[in-house]
């Protein structure tokens, strides 16, 4: 049984990923690459540690320098500036500020309501009675 050109000319799907993905790094996995690379004492072994775990030499360069600094012995310090306690106080005085806005945006409502319906009627009181007109 022969195949056709069609079906020979098939080219298999190529698997692409949507966006790359960056990597991250335990302390766990940090310490222990960290004692490998120490461990590394022959030509090339280095390189082929680092070949193999997809890392950069200046990965352990910044890892050598966290855990010199003592950043590696405990859990991951989180990033960004740190929280700061709420002050109850300062909460209440936020409630009370945006309960004055509200208040106020309705007192205005009600003072335009209040004036609309003075000019309906003043407009009201220069019309004609409707009897007077039939």
């Amino acid at each position: 049984m022969s195949t056709s050109l069609s079906e020979r000319m098939v080219t298999p799907e190529v698997e692409v990923t949507a966006t790359a993905k960056r990597r991250r790094f335990t302390v766990a996995e940090k310490l222990r690459v960290l004692k490998e690379a120490d461990g590394c004492t022959k030509p090339g072994e280095l390189g082929a540690l680092l070949r193999r775990e997809g890392l950069y030499s200046s990965h352990l360069s910044a890892w050598r320098q966290a855990r010199n600094r003592g950043e590696l012995t405990g859990a991951a310090k989180k990033r960004g500036p740190t929280a700061k306690p709420v002050d109850p106080l300062a909460r209440r005085i936020a409630e009370l500020e945006r309960e004055n806005r509200r208040l106020t945006a309705r007192a205005e409502r009600a003072e335009g309501l209040v004036e609309l319906q003075k000019k309906a009627a003043e407009i009201l009181r220069l019309l004609p009675d409707c009897d007077e007109r039939r």
